[in-house]
Parts: C-alpha cells; structure tokens; sequence
C-alpha cells in the first residue's frame, strides 16, 4: 500500500477528521477572539484589581503546555458535575489557551494607537464603550492582524493534541487508520499534508485581509 492507496481507500476518514480540526479551530479562535478583546482592556486598565487578575490569567494559561490544560478540563469539569462531551472539553480548554495569547496580541496593538486619539474622542464627548467598538478596536484589528493569523495557525496546529482526550480529528483519525493498515509512515504523511494545506490556506486568507485592511485604509 502505497501513499495514493491510503488516501483514496481511508479518503472519508480523513475528511470527517480535518472537518473536526477545522471546526474546533475556527470555533475556538473566535471565542477565544470575544474572551482575549475583553482580557486585553483588562490588561491595560487603571483598575489594579481587574489589571492584576487579567494578568494572573495571562500568566497561567501562557505559562502551562497545552496538553496539560486539556486534561485538567477534561478530568476537572465531571468533577464539578458538569458532563460534557469531549469535544466541548476540548473547544473550552482551547478557547481559554488562546485567548491570553490574543489578548497579549490585542494589548500591543492597543498601545501602538496614538493617546491623542482616546484624549480627543473623549473631549468630543464620546462615551467610553463607542471609543472601543469604533475607534480602537478596528486601528487595533489592522495591525494586530499577521501575529492574529500565526495564532489562528498555532490553534490549528496545537488541536491535534485534543485526539489524547478521545477527540476524532484529524489526528486521531490518522490513528485510527495506522491501526488498521499498518503504514504508519504513508498515514502520518497524508495527515501533515492535510495540516500543510490548511496552515497555508490559513496564511494566504491572513494575506487577504491584510491586504484589504491596507486598501480600506488608504481611501
């Protein structure tokens, strides 16, 4: 059995595993995108007590691998009576993981904008939560958007390790199929170039926007 023969014989496989990892990536990027906007104001707040508890999240789920996170979600939520699927384990712990590197993402970009621009809104009379949604966030999205797609790229990478909690993506689909065909070699190599055409998918549509932010920019 060749490299053709393990894709066009486990093909189903292998597509219901990267429609998984590209579910769980893209649901987990944008929660985490809400979770890490919200974390990153707290961040730079004048509020010691919000300002130290973002930087105490920050800190933990930066600071611990991934794979140690998954577990301690998915062994710690039945603990706490909440039964969930694995799957939801796993959109949660990766949701809270990225979410500290967006809102450090987020953070940099929030700083790079020019006081002036906050001081004026203000002096115009604009209330505080229109400054975010109209002024800020939007300056801040344009420029935080290449590190934005290196972490969109790092989640879809990293969701190959939620197969360890029963998880059938993309990874655990090539295990499956290792199991039954024995050519670990050909199944792995089928599975990096599903992760190679994604990433570079992923990058291209990164290029895309920064290329449409540029031009929106310009007129």
């Amino acid at each position: 059995m060749n490299f053709l023969d393990v894709i066009s014989n486990h093909y189903n496989a292998f597509v219901v595993g990267a429609a998984m990892t590209a579910m769980v990536s893209a649901v987990s990027i944008a929660a985490g995108m809400v979770l890490g906007l919200w974390l990153s104001f707290g961040l730079i707040s004048r509020n010691r007590l919000i300002r130290r508890t973002s930087v105490a999240y920050r800190s933990v789920w930066r600071g611990t691998p991934i794979l140690v996170q998954l577990l301690i979600v998915f062994y710690l939520l039945p603990t706490i009576g909440l039964d969930v699927p694995s799957v939801a384990a796993a959109l949660i712990a990766l949701t809270m993981n990225t979410a500290a590197f967006q809102a450090e993402i987020f953070r940099g970009g929030l700083l790079s904008i020019p006081s002036g621009q906050l001081e004026a809104a203000r002096m115009l009379g604009i209330g505080i939560l229109a400054i975010k949604l109209r002024i800020l966030i939007p300056q801040m999205m344009r420029l935080v958007l290449p590190a934005l797609t290196n972490e969109t790229i790092s989640i879809l990478k990293n969701s190959s390790l939620i197969s360890v909690i029963a998880v059938t993506e993309l990874m655990r689909a090539g295990q499956h199929v290792v199991s039954v065909t024995y050519r670990p070699l050909e199944v792995y190599m089928v599975v990096a170039v599903i992760y190679l055409a994604m990433n570079l998918s992923l990058a291209r549509a990164g290029i895309w926007f920064e290329q449409r932010y540029a031009v929106a920019s310009a007129h």
